[in-house]
């Protein structure tokens, strides 16, 4: 088992930045994969990024390539997801996930889930 607890999310102006936090706990954080997906109202949860556990990263196309960094301290059994120039379409719940293996794109590849955060970015 693993149990992950997000944090970081707020309210912040288009433009700004934040970082949130996915804290692993259970299972050895350092050989498990991390994604970051996130879920807008009335919209399906949509994958944001992926790393893996020798730090390799994967990212949603477009989206967010260039403007969102995620990274991982296996030291702190923690993944982060940095996010710079938010816009008010990223506004939505951002959860952490985890598997064995490599990061996919597809969520129902993901056993172990977060609560989530929520992110609001106003224009």
């Amino acid at each position: 088992q693993v149990q992950l607890v997000e944090s970081g999310g707020g309210l912040v102006q288009a433009g700004g930045s934040l970082r949130l936090a996915c804290a692993a706990s259970g299972r050895t954080f350092s050989r498990a994969a991390m994604g970051w997906f996130r879920q807008a109202p009335g919209k399906e949860r949509e994958f944001v990024a992926g790393i893996s556990r020798s730090g390799s990263s994967l990212y949603a196309s477009d989206s967010v390539k260039g403007r969102f960094t995620i990274s991982r301290d296996n030291a702190r059994n923690t993944v982060y997801l940095q996010m710079n120039s938010l816009k008010a379409e990223d506004t939505a719940v951002y959860y952490c996930a985890a598997r064995d293996f490599l990061p996919t794109m597809n969520r129902e590849n993901y056993p172990y889930w977060g609560r989530g955060t929520q992110v609001t970015v106003s224009s």
